[in-house]
């Protein structure tokens, strides 16, 4: 079955040039577009999607603020939030505000393609240049920092063998690892799990 989405951006030459890459993948389909905030929560009370690729600045009401009405109302659809801006504030705004991702506007699009399905099969994903400064305003002390380092040690073979994609799981793990306080052992586990998964999600 194929991954719903739904484009919110107030460019629709963004959303066009976006409709195109993923209308072109055999387990992608786009079933809506919004130009604002607005548009975004009535077509999610509407209709059914399963992820909202969403622009955080918009005019009416901005992705942060459309985010955090839709998450209210239900699990679906889940929000991939897009910037061309690399700042901390809409990094920790979307991602309290509950989406699943949060990604600059200039990736490739096979790392678009790859976010997609790793947020519609309920995984996170964090650009790789912001977590390091999520990181450091996360962390509390030596201690967290020790233990994201001990961490990005045992995962530098993975990104090294398995490509760059593989950033999004070592990085989300690290950031989890330091938020939630998990033990380095816990979170490298969970990794190994997730990165088995690759070659499924990547197709």
């Amino acid at each position: 079955m194929s991954i719903r989405i739904v484009l919110v951006d107030d460019q629709e030459l963004v959303r066009t040039g976006f409709r195109m890459v993923l209308d072109a993948q055999p387990d992608m389909t786009v079933v809506g577009e919004a130009a604002d905030g607005l548009e975004a929560v009535e077509f999610a009370r509407a209709h059914t999607a399963d992820v909202m690729v969403m622009d955080a600045r918009m005019p009416r009401l901005d992705g942060v603020a459309a985010t955090r009405r839709i998450r209210q109302a239900g699990d679906r659809p889940r929000i991939l939030m897009l910037t061309t801006f690399d700042l901390d504030e809409y990094a920790f705004a979307a991602l309290k505000a509950g989406a699943s991702g949060f990604l600059l506007k200039d990736v490739p699009p096979e790392e678009l393609l790859f976010a997609i399905r790793a947020v519609h099969s309920g995984d996170a994903v964090v650009a790789p240049s912001t977590t390091r400064r999520l990181l450091d305003r996360a962390s509390q002390g030596g201690r967290s920092d020790d233990k994201a380092d001990v961490i990005r040690h045992r995962h530098r073979v993975f990104a090294e063998t398995t490509g760059p994609l593989v950033d999004y799981y070592t990085e989300r793990g690290i950031l989890v690892a330091v938020d939630a306080d998990q033990p380095p052992d816990s979170v490298t586990a969970d990794i190994q799990a997730r990165l088995e998964l690759l070659p499924f999600l990547a197709r």
